[in-house]
């Protein structure tokens, strides 16, 4: 596949098999991953990889927690306020085309509900990797910049060996969990 292929071909997957990735062919994507570049060559990245009983339990306390109405709990800073302007409008643009393919009615509630959990449960894929920098790194924007670049280069490189994946914030937003 040529880098024109996998950049412009690549789509965030929200459904996936229920069939296990081997374990090779993760170490492969993240391998490829970590050719990204990074300032001064630190690569401040950590990747954890979970999946089968550990991911069902990560899925479970967060969709308890959010279910109970317990605040996000994300170790990384965020707005205060939600997206504005051009921001919230792809925020909306990409749901309503979602929700339209999934015949999800506005007024369904649950079924928007379900979707929003869905995220919690990091969408059901057999794997979840997720990307972390020491927490001596915390308060620099270098680290957070070059976790970007990484995670940009895993979703291409499981692109191009046929793997779909999303970037997900929602899977990680309760770190207690």
């Amino acid at each position: 596949m040529q880098y024109d292929d996998v950049v412009l071909g690549r789509r965030s997957i929200r459904g996936f098999q229920k069939r296990p990735v081997p374990k090779a062919l993760i170490r492969e994507v993240i391998a490829m991953a970590m050719r990204a570049p990074s300032s001064l060559n630190t690569q401040p990245w950590n990747f954890y990889v979970v999946s089968g009983a550990p991911l069902d339990r990560i899925r479970a306390g967060n969709t308890e927690r959010n279910l109970a109405g317990v605040p996000d709990s994300r170790e990384f800073r965020k707005r205060s306020v939600g997206y504005e302007g051009a921001h919230r409008e792809r925020q909306v643009e990409i749901a309503k085309q979602l929700f339209a393919v999934m015949n999800n009615e506005r007024h369904d509630k649950e079924a928007r509900q379900d979707w929003v959990l869905r995220g919690f449960r990091q969408f059901d894929a057999p794997v979840s990797i997720v990307v972390t920098y020491d927490r001596d790194l915390v308060g620099d924007d270098i680290a957070p910049f070059d976790c970007g670049a990484v995670t940009n280069a895993l979703v291409n490189a499981a692109w191009s060996r046929g793997l779909g994946c999303v970037i997900n914030s929602q899977g990680i937003m309760q770190s207690p969990v």
